[in-house]
């Protein structure tokens, strides 16, 4: 394969496709494109007939803008990308958005667009190749023995998340990682030493990184360095690739100007002539498509080799082949009688009913992992007896993420779009905002990461108003595709696991309590099966329509019940609502939801430890909301709850004054 002629391919298509929209970043593309040839010209395992072969290798563009690069590498080596989609770059319903899209494009992997999550994201798969390989390949067979690629830009170095992960992945020794760094110097600003003048080198060998700087243009140097790249078993991989933006560009080439703009037609045409290719748009030589027709067989004979190995190696082991099939497919088991049950009356933080659930889950579910951002103690989490991952130690199940909240949210998704597990992590409630960024992302690909968010109000208590979320709680609600639980019981949180586990289709928030809650009994209460319903009536002093609908979520909801009993006893007709999740709630059907919050009761009050935000959609114009809408304070929670207004009598109060 002419690699020089693949990369000028790569280069015409993707400043046809930035032109034609008018829009896009074609320098990145240009100048990686010689990377980009080599690696899936010769090295890249994959195979474009079957883009969900389990032991590929991944290949993740971190630095999403670049995008035409990836369409026009997946169009060349077979994918289902024809041209016309290519030349419908970022147009209403074309496969090729501005930003590669997992699920939206057949190839793409993840969906990259904020810098440095992709990053993050090959980190969790590098991690999930090495947990896999441990339970699965045996001294005869091997199954699972694959790479990670990045590419990645300045930009993602820059980044934040990218010392969190780095630093990670230095420290597991993560040796099937492999990291090609742009170093090009331009940035939409210009030149990239105004504020980064970094020593990228001594900072990854820092890391415990094995480091290599090349000339990204040299296609020798290109593929010794991933050679060299492949041959270190024990260390994560950067190679610093020198490269011009904008190759072959006679104006722009090494210029801000084509970071993100298109060229212009005539210096497309002008580049074409410098770099000797046709000046036609959209053009693929046939010297090209045949190189990579006889690559698509080379590939696809290696995966039907992987499959007579996997063929011999499930015949050969039933329970394994078994577990695989169920980990792969993420099948649940049935967790009826299974689960701990709590006792009535019984006193319990819903963090210590959510840790007792976990380890009995993880006795059930194989492939649950998970851990926490430093937290296990705190956020129970630590599944006892199974053991820890990390450096040369694969087959444990609790993940220590260290103090890095944001990367532990792209390395969950990375382990969670590899394949293989179920993945949930932990930290406080106030410290989702560090795990935002990646939420919504995993929200946006629709993965089923579970986060288990602990401390969860003001009753944090003496730590004070830098550790009490309360805001954060509305925040992740408005995340489109999040589910969120603030579960009012132990059994509601058991309840909320199943829950979480069974949504298949977006991350679910699991938001518990430090303080303990009273468990209540469910023999006088409905069954907490009704979480998955999302609200469900609680309690009812009277028959029919009542005259006050009280909604509550969480911790509060002992407290409503209570000033609710004492109007009942007063004769009052009122409802206690219990609400763990409006995302479920909002999912049923329009009679379940008027069973529930009947249109005729306008007579209605929220009571939740967090902001007043958003809940105006169930009480309404003249309802009340017994909210926090500034920040906590520090002292006793005990303390707190009384000068918040948090207590029997004054929801009591706020009730009767309704009812009035």
């Amino acid at each position: 394969m002419d690699m020089k002629l693949v990369a000028n391919t790569i280069r015409g298509l993707s400043m046809d496709g930035v032109q034609a929209a008018n829009s896009g970043h074609p320098g990145m593309p240009m100048g990686m494109a010689d990377v980009a040839a080599v690696l899936w010209g010769q090295y890249l395992k994959h195979n474009p007939e079957n883009p969900n072969w389990a032991d590929r290798d991944r290949f993740i563009l971190s630095c999403g803008h670049g995008s035409m690069l990836i369409y026009s590498l997946l169009n060349l080596a077979g994918y289902d990308l024809p041209m016309e989609e290519l030349k419908s770059f970022r147009q209403w319903g074309s496969k090729t958005a501005g930003h590669p899209e997992f699920g939206h494009t057949i190839g793409v992997e993840t969906t990259t667009g904020p810098l440095g999550q992709g990053c993050a994201n090959a980190v969790g798969m590098a991690i999930a190749e090495k947990m896999l390989q441990v339970r699965y390949n045996t001294d005869v067979q091997k199954i699972v023995d694959h790479y990670t690629y990045v590419l990645a830009s300045e930009g993602e170095f820059e980044e934040g998340i990218s010392h969190e992960i780095f630093s990670l992945a230095g420290n597991h020794g993560l040796g099937k990682l492999v990291v090609f760094y742009d170093q090009n110097f331009i940035s939409i600003e210009g030149d990239t030493h105004i504020t980064y003048t970094d020593d990228v080198a001594k900072r990854m060998d820092a890391y415990d990184w094995h480091v290599q700087e090349i000339d990204g243009h040299n296609t020798a140097e290109i593929s010794a360095a991933i050679e060299a790249a492949q041959a270190e078993t024990e260390k994560p991989s950067v190679i610093i690739c020198n490269t011009k933006i904008g190759f072959g560009s006679p104006n722009k080439e090494g210029s801000h100007d084509c970071h993100g703009a298109p060229l212009g037609e005539e210096e497309v045409v002008a580049t074409k002539k410098n770099l000797g290719i046709s000046e036609e748009k959209f053009f693929v030589p046939q010297e090209v498509r045949d190189a990579f027709a006889v690559r698509l067989g080379e590939l696809k004979k290696a995966e039907a080799e992987w499959n007579t190995t996997f063929d011999a190696w499930s015949a050969a082991n039933a329970d394994l082949s078994k577990a695989w099939k169920a980990a792969m497919n993420g099948d649940l088991p049935d967790l009826d009688g299974k689960m701990p049950e709590f006792e009535a009356g019984s006193s319990l933080a819903t963090r210590s009913s959510s840790g007792k659930v976990i380890n009995a889950l993880a006795k059930e579910i194989p492939y649950l992992v998970g851990g926490s951002a430093d937290l296990a103690p705190s956020n129970n989490t630590y599944m006892a007896g199974l053991g820890d991952i990390g450096k040369d130690v694969w087959e444990g199940r609790n993940f220590h993420f260290g103090v890095r909240e944001l990367g532990m949210g792209g390395i969950m998704n990375g382990v969670q779009l590899h394949g293989g597990f179920r993945i949930f992590g932990g930290t406080f409630l106030v410290f989702a905002d560090y795990v935002r960024p990646t939420a919504r992302m995993a929200a946006l690909m629709g993965i089923p990461v579970i986060y288990v968010f602990t401390h969860d109000s003001f009753c944090v208590g003496e730590d004070g108003p830098t550790h009490q979320p309360i805001e954060t709680i509305a925040g992740l609600r408005m995340i489109h595709n999040m589910t969120v639980l603030r579960p009012a019981d132990a059994n509601e949180v058991v309840e909320s696991w199943k829950a979480a586990l069974e949504n298949k289709s977006g991350p679910t928030a699991l938001c518990l309590t430090r303080q303990n809650l009273p468990t209540l009994d469910r023999s006088v209460f409905p069954a907490a099966e009704l979480v998955k319903k999302g609200a469900y009536t609680l309690w009812q002093s009277g028959e029919g329509t009542p005259d006050l609908l009280m909604i509550a979520t969480g911790s509060e909801v002992e407290i409503t019940l209570a000033a609710a009993q004492k109007l009942g006893e007063e004769g009052k007709n009122v409802r206690v609502i219990s609400m763990p999740s409006r995302e479920l709630f909002e999912k049923q059907s329009e009679e379940y939801k008027e069973s529930v919050l009947p249109d005729a009761c306008d007579q209605r009050m929220s009571v939740e430890a967090g902001t007043s935000f958003g809940w105006e959609r169930y009480v309404g114009r003249k309802g009340v909301m017994i909210s926090k809408d500034d920040f906590g304070a520090s002292a006793p929670y005990k303390v707190l709850l009384e000068k918040f207004g948090f207590t029997t009598e004054n929801v009591y109060e706020k009730a009767k004054a309704l009812l009035t």
